[in-house]
């Protein structure tokens, strides 16, 4: 909560903000969410911010920079290039992006000392409407609609972000950062937890790809019971694990190996444990019949040492080092290149290591990530301030970074700097326009070379700039292959929940259930993956669930997935 001091500092500011507009012809103010006076749309004539502006305008903004990067946002080859292509000069004030967190709400407290925009700001739901009543930031969407024709375009293509963007009043606060790769069912993002298995091990001791729970089985106690000969072949140095994972760890989990026991839900959410089904029902997935079989399978697993013992307890280094040395014949994670010895050139051949495709039990079923079928999305990337003078003038630069060329760039990198690496080269598509096509980078490291270059912040890339103009990513690409041609053949359900923008309430009363919900669910799931359990510690679960309001935490979810759907 804000004392008397800020509130009232944030009111002066606010008013102070909105007589400067009206200054700048603004036509006053119009109410925002929550209470919010947001700003009126400002009279300025679109065609008078054309770029470039025939005389150099200026502006603030505060961003982030990675660690051992260039911390002076104008140095970067991006932004020199958008000053010239605009004629707009910004005055940069800058954080390193490890103290972002806690920097920025000191920053956004101070609302006097409040650049025009928030460049990187990655705020949640809470901070917006947050933010929002307090007057601290504008709600944009007459913005978009009069000075931000390239994002214009991107809802037009894809009208689901704008119903993602917008709050329940109708206003938007901030503008996203999109980025697609691959679309609903094929997108990049349906499988997280990705299984992979030991294919050298495999092939070593003739053993055909499993494609059932009872196959799969016999091929972990073939890694077991064949350890001596796998060490001695493979040179390694430590125990064989014929499985390993991280329990109730994100992408480390081995949830998508119950997909297939009874409706075939799984447990695809970990964070929440919702999914929807076919009739457009908002269910939780750990009282459902598949859960419990699953559940009851991966302890029989354990029973038999065909699962690390360590898995319950596990840190991520430990995770990755065990997988570095050669020891495991099952992984789980979002790349095994992140776990395993393995090359790029290898995973796109098909060597060494591949994705587990779906188990069949009851069912054979892949039931994608909820948010998963739009993508990489974040709501909260950039927000513009109540102080903002020209406003207009700010969307119509910010406008810039969702022109179909520009935001690759500010999302990996650019092209033609004076020094050893690209992230891109500058081709030419089928049509004989510019295209950004992804380098070589050798022995660099993409990550390294993205920090080094790429200026994040708002932007939007589609599954239909693809060819067009820029290149995928090498290293999506056969995750994108492996999506398409391994899993979403087998994704049959027709809904996940999607990406939604609950109130201040909604979302404080989500997240106090959710607290307790999650908390019962994973600890009963460790704790019945490694020890067993009966049937009335199944319906213990079911009555704490109940207990904890599980009926009013799915009627949340419910009513959001129906308002989306409208």
């Amino acid at each position: 909560m804000l004392n008397k001091k800020r509130i009232l500092a944030a009111a002066l500011a606010l008013a102070m903000a909105a007589s400067m507009l009206t200054a700048c012809g603004g036509k006053g103010k119009q109410e925002g969410a929550a209470g919010a006076a947001g700003t009126a749309v400002a009279d300025v004539d679109p065609a008078s911010l054309k770029f470039p502006l025939a005389e150099k305008a200026e502006i603030s903004g505060l961003t982030s920079y990675p660690v051992g990067t260039e911390s002076e946002p104008n140095n970067r080859t991006i932004f020199k290039r958008l000053e010239e292509k605009t004629n707009v000069h910004v005055n940069w004030k800058t954080i390193q992006s490890d103290q972002w967190g806690d920097k920025i709400q000191l920053e956004m407290s101070n609302v006097k000392t409040l650049p025009d925009f928030v460049f990187s700001a990655g705020f949640s739901d809470t901070d917006l409407l947050k933010y929002a009543k307090q007057g601290v930031i504008l709600n944009v969407e007459d913005y978009i609609d009069k000075y931000m024709p390239n994002l214009q375009k991107v809802f037009e293509q894809a009208p689901e972000y704008r119903t993602m963007c917008t709050d329940e009043d109708g206003h938007i606060w901030a503008l996203p950062w999109i980025e697609q790769l691959g679309y609903e069912k094929t997108a990049i993002q349906t499988v997280g937890d990705m299984s992979f298995i030991n294919k050298s091990w495999l092939d070593y001791l003739g053993l055909d790809m499993p494609t059932n729970v009872d196959e799969f089985e016999q091929v972990l106690i073939a890694f077991r019971d064949n350890a001596d000969a796998l060490k001695k072949e493979f040179n390694i140095d430590g125990s064989i694990i014929p499985m390993s994972c991280i329990m109730n760890d994100g992408d480390q989990d081995p949830a998508i190996l119950i997909n297939g026991f009874g409706e075939g839900y799984g447990d695809p959410d970990r964070g929440r444990h919702i999914a929807v089904t076919d009739e457009g029902k908002v269910i939780c997935s750990a009282t459902t019949e598949g859960f419990k079989e699953g559940i009851a399978w991966l302890h029989k697993l354990y029973e038999e040492g065909l699962i690390d013992p360590e898995a319950f307890t596990q840190e991520w280094s430990t995770y990755v080092a065990k997988g570095k040395s050669g020891r495991y014949g099952v992984c789980f994670s979002w790349d095994v290149a992140n776990i395993a010895q393995v090359s790029m050139d290898d995973l796109i051949a098909g060597k060494g290591w591949v994705p587990l495709p779906a188990l069949e039990a009851d069912v054979r079923n892949i039931t994608p990530q909820n948010g998963s079928f739009t993508s990489g999305f974040d709501r909260g990337r950039c927000v513009v301030t109540a102080t903002c003078q020209n406003p207009a003038l700010v969307c119509a630069w910010l406008d810039q970074m969702y022109d179909p060329f520009q935001s690759p760039q500010n999302n990996w990198g650019t092209y033609g700097e004076d020094d050893d690496f690209d992230i891109f080269v500058l081709g030419k598509n089928a049509d004989g326009e510019d295209m950004l096509q992804h380098a070589p980078l050798g022995d660099a490291s993409p990550v390294e070379v993205r920090e080094a270059e790429c200026v994040a912040g708002p932007l939007a890339i589609l599954d239909s700039y693809y060819g067009v103009y820029v290149t995928c990513p090498d290293d999506a690409q056969y995750r994108l292959d492996w999506i398409k041609d391994i899993y979403t053949p087998d994704m049959n359900g027709k809904y996940v929940f999607p990406n939604v923008f609950m109130t201040t309430d909604d979302t404080k009363t989500i997240s106090n259930l959710q607290a307790d919900i999650t908390k019962r669910i994973n600890t009963a799931k460790a704790d019945w993956v490694m020890n067993g359990f009966t049937d009335a510690d199944w319906d213990q679960l079911q009555s704490d669930l109940k207990a904890y309001k599980l009926d009013e935490y799915l009627a949340i979810f419910q009513k959001y997935f129906d308002a989306y759907n409208k």
